[in-house]
């Protein structure tokens, strides 16, 4: 935008412009996308494997590192397993702990 403000920037067709803005605006789609399918992420009845696999794999591209990863991997565990994985001595630091 500011290359077309200050008029280094020319488009000869306006849908040239909406692609490209388009394609700028997309790149943040992938990583919302990858934010929001964490953030529903449920263990559910899956094994525990499984959804360690799941939560990795939404993980992948989503930003989310160390402690905002690893709350919500808690947020979505069962909440029996939760429940004991409050009640321990050392929390665990990391996904496969």
């Amino acid at each position: 935008m500011e290359n077309l403000e200050g008029g280094s920037l020319s488009y000869a067709i306006v849908g040239e412009f909406l692609l490209n803005l388009k394609e700028e605006f997309d790149k943040g789609d992938d990583k919302t996308m990858k934010v929001v399918e964490l953030k529903k992420l449920e263990h559910g009845s899956k094994t525990m494997e499984e959804f360690i696999q799941e939560s990795r794999r939404a993980a992948r591209g989503s930003g989310y590192e160390e402690w905002p990863l690893i709350e919500e991997f808690k947020r979505g565990i069962n909440e029996v397993i939760r429940r004991k994985l409050i009640k321990v001595e050392r929390s665990p630091r990391s996904i496969d702990q």
